[in-house]
């Protein structure tokens, strides 16, 4: 009973002194514009500009009669932040046709650098140190990433903050109990697809990082993956478990509709010949951009065909989704 109530001090104790504000992320952003008639010039003759700008940042745009006002609507939030920002460039450049491409790889380039400063900021918050590049893009790429609603990057920073409380108040290794709960969902912010969980990914990354074992292993065990060999990695799963669980942490509902949505982009790019499939409209259309070079026209048609099916096995959906494959030449020359 003594140890019990120990215990639930502790545990108090620790939640009461990291108590950060609770960050709701969601998945459609507002553009404002400076008048009604931008609307007209941002879809452009026939569409083209509005459809090459979903087309480069795989986003949906919504232009509807909201005044002076256009949405972008995408799970992906570092998409949904490019197309962002791009657009705002846009419009306040005036020429939105000849700079799309342009502004989109320029903004692309910055949020890849957004994406440094953010890890580097958090492990920098915490006192970190010693944490190579590629584990610091890693880390930074979870600022974009949500979880059951909840910011990935905020939530590895809380646990980190409540292992390091809760390593002190037992005597066991702060230092290490911090290192190894920020890095607990890097596993996360990896760019490879795998086959693995986010926690294995996670030890990989980490191992490859020259971490130490005991890192690894509290990696490897916060979700009960493998068994937890030191008090270190019993802290972490505590802590993930409190950051996780208090009240207004997490949405599910979020969560298993952005998991669906990158299932349905998964079965379409696994396709030979698909460069990439942009899941919009909420996950009633899917947009596949074809590589010419390895389709031709009149196999595309077979290829909607063959992703349609494969869709309708995979997976459960309400409703129906529409397939939109887009192939494109496009040719360069110079005159000399």
């Amino acid at each position: 009973l003594t140890s019990e109530k120990k215990a639930r001090e502790v545990l108090i104790s620790a939640i009461q002194r990291i108590a950060p504000e609770t960050t709701s992320d969601i998945t459609v952003t507002t553009v404002s514009l400076p008048s009604d008639e931008m609307k007209g010039r941002i879809i452009g003759r026939e569409g083209r500009n509005i459809r090459a700008l979903e087309t480069l940042t795989g986003v949906d745009i919504i232009i509807d009669d909201t005044p002076e006002a256009v949405v972008i609507s995408c799970f992906d939030p570092v998409r949904k932040e490019i197309a962002k920002e791009s657009l705002e460039r846009l419009i306040s450049d005036g020429r939105i046709h000849a700079r799309i491409e342009e502004i989109v790889q320029k903004v692309t380039r910055e949020v890849q650098n957004k994406i440094y400063e953010e890890g580097e900021k958090a492990l920098f918050d915490l006192g970190i140190h010693n944490i190579p590049t590629e584990g610091i893009r890693a880390l930074g790429r979870l600022y974009f990433r949500t979880s059951y609603g909840q910011n990935v990057l905020n939530h590895s920073k809380e646990v980190a903050l409540v292992a390091a409380t809760l390593a002190a108040e037992v005597g066991a290794d702060r230092e290490l109990a911090k290192r190894a709960a920020i890095l607990h969902d890097i596993g996360k912010g990896a760019e490879n697809d795998s086959d693995q969980n986010h926690a294995e990914v996670g030890a990989e990354i980490a191992r490859k990082m020259g971490e130490d074992a005991k890192v690894i292993n509290a990696i490897a065990a916060h979700h009960n993956d493998v068994e937890a060999s030191t008090p270190e990695a019993i802290i972490v799963q505590i802590a993930d478990a409190i950051s996780a669980a208090r009240p207004g942490a997490r949405r599910e509902t979020v969560d298993n509709y952005v998991k669906r949505l990158e299932n349905l982009e998964a079965i379409a790019e696994n396709f030979e010949g698909v460069e990439k499939a942009y899941a919009i409209q909420a996950g009633r259309e899917l947009r596949i951009l074809v590589n010419n070079e390895k389709i031709a026209d009149y196999e595309v048609k077979e290829l909607a065909s063959n992703i349609a099916k494969q869709i309708e096995t995979d997976l459960k959906y309400p409703g129906r989704i529409r397939i939109t494959m887009i192939r494109e030449t496009r040719i360069v020359e110079y005159a000399r």
